[in-house]
């Protein structure tokens, strides 16, 4: 009965392995229609961390902060704070990363604050509103459907390897081809409707980000007294887009730049460091892209970071191990990074 056993026990595990992909895809994104979008009113941080995850936020805030004379940045690449104000709770964060000698270099600072409980809290944020996807529940889905993938590819090898073994006996004690074809069709239908996609940015993030870019758009909050037109160009296309101090824009990009790290596959400039960090941030600050590198993205398109599906790798890498990197083309956001 080698015919009635094979397709059996290749039913249920496709049952098994479909249910489950389809779970965890319908509950990585039940929050993707919100009713309604924040508009020209959404923060500035929450606008940086959607166009281009954690990375941009703290981007943004060290322009804001560099703007206001609150810190000053070598060309080294040397951070050193001359205010202890902290505007907001991503500034607050800034300022323990800096430590007590309010002194730091930019790589490190930046990677502290991208894990910062502050920095995280707005990615949360804006996957309750609908605007990204839950990196924890898209590595959940992937998770599964990588399960699912297994049970595909099993079907046709344990068909032919069947087929093989049971060469010349009775059609009774050989696989049944037609049952055998009808499960995997099944199984790359699941696969296909299934498919989380490389960015965690969903149809009403882009929506929102499109109601902010190539319209001069200007934040009404988080501002303070630095240009407001500047913050926004900054939030929504990175660094590179243009800063007035040429020193401080090659410093930051420097510091974004990802560095190989030997004998890993990751980067010590990626989006995301050690520690339980969900969202991975682009590690390019010029990227429009946002869900960082891991997950996506990263932080990709988005990225990024990530995308949180990690990759995983040294104590700069992007997320994933105790030291990896994520990210999204991160997050993560535009389409991206990792930002994912």
């Amino acid at each position: 009965m080698w015919h009635t056993t094979h397709l059996t026990v290749l039913t249920v595990l496709l049952i098994a392995a479909g249910l489950s992909t389809v779970v965890t895809y319908v509950a990585a994104r039940r929050r993707s229609a919100p009713a309604d979008l924040p508009g020209t009113g959404i923060p500035l941080l929450d606008a940086a961390f959607l166009a281009g995850g954690p990375g941009r936020v703290v981007d943004t805030v060290l322009v804001r902060m560099h703007q206001e004379g609150r810190v000053i940045v070598s060309r080294s690449g040397l951070v050193t704070v001359t205010s202890n104000t902290a505007y907001d709770e991503v500034e607050a964060a800034l300022l323990v990363a800096a430590g007590d000698l309010r002194q730091r270099d930019l790589p490190g600072l930046r990677r502290a604050v991208m894990t910062s409980d502050a920095v995280q809290r707005i990615g949360d944020r804006l996957a309750a509103h609908g605007l990204m996807l839950d990196p924890a529940l898209l590595r959940r889905a992937r998770s599964a459907r990588r399960l699912l993938w297994l049970v595909v590819l099993a079907i046709p090898v344990s068909t032919v390897v069947g087929s093989i073994l049971a060469a010349g006996r009775a059609a009774a004690e050989r696989p049944v081809l037609g049952g055998a074809t009808a499960l995997l069709f099944a199984g790359v239908v699941l696969l296909v409707t299934t498919r989380p996609g490389r960015g965690r940015i969903t149809r009403a993030g882009r929506r929102q980000l499109g109601q902010l870019t190539g319209t001069g758009w200007r934040p009404r909050h988080g501002v303070g007294v630095a240009s407001g037109a500047l913050l926004g160009v900054v939030a929504l296309e990175g660094v590179n887009a243009g800063l007035p101090d040429e020193e401080l824009q090659a410093a930051m990009l420097a510091a974004a730049r990802p560095v190989p790290v030997p004998g890993s596959s990751s980067s010590s400039g990626s989006s995301c460091s050690s520690g339980p960090a969900n969202w991975c941030g682009s590690s390019d600050p010029g990227s429009s892209g946002g869900s960082s590198s891991c997950g996506s993205s990263s932080c990709g398109s988005s990225s990024g970071c990530g995308s949180s599906s990690s990759s995983c790798g040294s104590s700069s890498s992007s997320c994933g191990s105790s030291s990896s990197s994520c990210g999204s083309s991160s997050s993560c956001g535009g389409g991206s990074s990792c930002g994912s």
